[in-house]
């Protein structure tokens, strides 16, 4: 029990963050031996200085700390030092990876294959459907699905890998004490029992700006493979893909419009060579060289199409979307049967229908 408080002890010491918390264990030989260590023998410590030793010395944050292991203890959370065998093996070569980690759920964080798919709050409905295809088709890879639990890309990930049951695993910016957003609670129930919830803040710490990047690199570090479905050129998924960039990992981008600001992001990080560009997990499996784990023994359902709608959705699988009226014209069939069609395969579960008249093939 006293180790445990002394780890947590040691990430609350105010201005002391990961690197110089590893030099003080470093250097004194231990969690426990930091707090047995004189001032002298601290301020001799890379990273410590007068002010940083006189306060480790008051040991004022211990209180914190107590509260925090009273916390972990009552909900039944899971803490994980840096040193552990459970804690993310991926993160530990990163020199700011954190200390110490609160878990809660049923997923391996050393599970063999992590994929993270990052993206906008605001996600186009095309982006949204996108996602949910590359993490259906991921499903026969065997992987393990983080995100943020963040508005848009990061839901519709964590929603579609709970739909199909796949784990998924959400690393919030915030203590275990809460969810934001709150809109997202009946989700993180679930994942806690197909997955979990990962953070690297205490119960008394609250969802501040400052901590969403701390979380984005904790949601880089500990993937194999980072997709990013859509985003803008500035936010929180193009921190996270810098990040992905800084660790080696590999970056995955699905382009967009190049005239949608929303695909600018995206877009960016292909055109520099931050990102490879994917249309579907497929790519990914054969740019990671996974093989795909065992196929389901039931065979895929096939829908009979008459001609025309054949031909339809021929022209459909030219581009993500299309129109009505560019439909008529490619196909030269009348615009009233084109349209009737569109509402049959629509029907058959074969097509999507999108704002202003467009059209989605759907796999």
């Amino acid at each position: 029990m006293t180790n445990w408080l002394n780890k947590i002890a040691i990430t609350k010491i105010p201005k002391v963050g990961p690197i110089t918390a590893r030099n003080l264990i470093s250097y004194c030989g231990g969690v426990d031996a930091v707090f047995k260590t004189s001032k002298r023998a601290l301020v001799k410590i890379p990273g410590v200085g007068e002010k940083t030793a006189a306060t480790l010395l008051k040991k004022e944050y211990f209180k914190t700390a107590e509260r925090e292991l009273e916390f972990i203890a009552k909900k039944e959370i899971r803490p994980l030092f840096f040193l552990d065998e459970a804690y993310p093996q991926r993160l530990k070569p990163l020199d700011d990876s954190p200390l110490m980690l609160y878990y809660k759920g049923t997923a391996d964080l050393n599970h063999p294959r992590i994929v993270a798919v990052v993206g906008t709050r605001k996600p186009s409905e095309i982006s949204s459907l996108l996602c949910e295809e590359l993490v259906t088709d991921l499903k026969a890879y065997n992987v393990l699905i983080i995100s943020g639990l963040a508005y848009g890309i990061d839901a519709v990930a964590h929603k579609k890998s709970l739909a199909l049951g796949m784990e998924t695993v959400g690393v919030l910016g915030h203590g275990l004490n809460q969810i934001y957003p709150a809109q997202h609670r009946q989700i993180a129930e679930k994942m806690l029992s197909q997955g979990g919830l990962l953070t690297e803040f205490t119960s008394d710490s609250k969802p501040e700006a400052g901590h969403f990047p701390m979380r984005n690199r904790i949601v880089a570090g500990m993937c194999d493979a980072l997709v990013v479905v859509e985003t803008g050129k500035k936010g929180g998924s193009m921190i996270t893909a810098r990040y992905g960039n800084e660790y080696s990992k590999d970056v995955f981008a699905i382009p967009g419009n190049i005239k949608d600001v929303h695909s600018e992001g995206a877009n960016h990080l292909i055109k520099t060579h931050r990102a490879a560009l994917i249309e579907s997990a497929a790519d990914i499996g054969y740019i990671m060289r996974w093989e795909e784990a065992e196929a389901d023994s039931a065979e895929k359902v096939i829908i009979p199409l008459t001609q025309e709608e054949q031909a339809i959705a021929d022209l459909m699988k030219k581009s993500v979307e299309i129109g009505i009226d560019e439909l008529t014209l490619a196909s030269k069939f009348p615009p009233n049967e084109v349209a009737s069609f569109l509402l049959t395969m629509e029907f058959k579960g074969l097509v999507k229908s999108l704002p202003g008249k467009r059209y989605m093939l759907i796999k």
